[in-house]
Parts: C-alpha cells; structure tokens; sequence
C-alpha cells in the first residue's frame, strides 16, 4: 500500500478506530497483536458492492474490521456506542474556531448589554477562551 494513501486514510479519523473510536498507531498498520494496530476497511464492504475509493475507506482496528465482516458500519458502530466516525484534524480545528467564534461573539453581546463596550470585549474574550476548551468528541 502506498504510504501517502495509508497516511491519508489514517488522517481521515485524527488517527482514531471509525467503529470503536479507539487511538491507532499510524506504524502498526496490519500488524496483528501490536498496539493500536489497525486495517484499512471499507465502508460499504466490496461484497456488497463497494469500493476502493478514498471516501469508503477508513481507520479501523483490527479486531473492529474483523468483527465488522460485511454487516453495515452504522450496525457495529452502534454496538460500541458510537453514531459516526471521529472527525479529523480538519474539522476538529474548523470547529473548534467555530466555536471561539460564535462564543465570543454571544460573549461580547451579553457583556457590552449589561457592561457597556469594555464589559462586551471582556466577554468575548472570555467567550472564545471558553469557545477553545469546549470538549469536541472525536
């Protein structure tokens, strides 16, 4: 497998298990019984008629996969509590900045309403202080 097909599969969960959410290693690709070792699964499994496409593949580790076989991923998703896969590096820092943004806007709303100008610049910083620490499930 080409390395920068694997690293981008990898990327596509920050490094995380798209069933169990469980942390991969990006080295222990197809090594069994290492830690954090992982397969490349598909999807929408190719018996029943999926693909190769990067947008099938994804993260797993291998006990996952295995365990998957050809069932729907939503199916064994819900088995480990999970609705979807993790979101990458990507979209934890578009959402992240999302939320600096809309906090520090409310923040700057509620403060300048109750304390004026200055009290809406405290908050806003405030806001996107707390806007940065808001837990995003991977």
């Amino acid at each position: 497998m080409n390395q920068d097909r694997l690293i981008a599969i990898y990327d596509k969960t920050h490094g995380y298990c798209h069933i169990c959410h469980k942390k991969l290693s990006l080295r222990n690709y197809g090594v069994h019984g290492a830690k954090g070792s992982w397969h490349i699964e598909h999807s929408i499994p190719k018996a029943k008629g999926g693909t190769d496409h990067l947008n099938n593949l994804f993260p797993a580790c291998i006990p996952c996969n295995l365990e998957k076989g050809i069932s729907h991923t939503n199916t064994v998703r819900k088995r480990n509590g999970v609705t979807r896969a993790p979101y990458s590096k990507a979209k934890k820092d578009k959402l992240k900045n999302d939320n600096m943004l809309g906090l520090g806007a409310l923040g700057f709303v509620i403060g300048a309403g109750i304390y004026g100008p200055l009290g809406g610049i405290i908050f806003a910083v405030l806001g996107s202080e707390i806007g940065k620490k808001v837990s995003l499930k991977r």
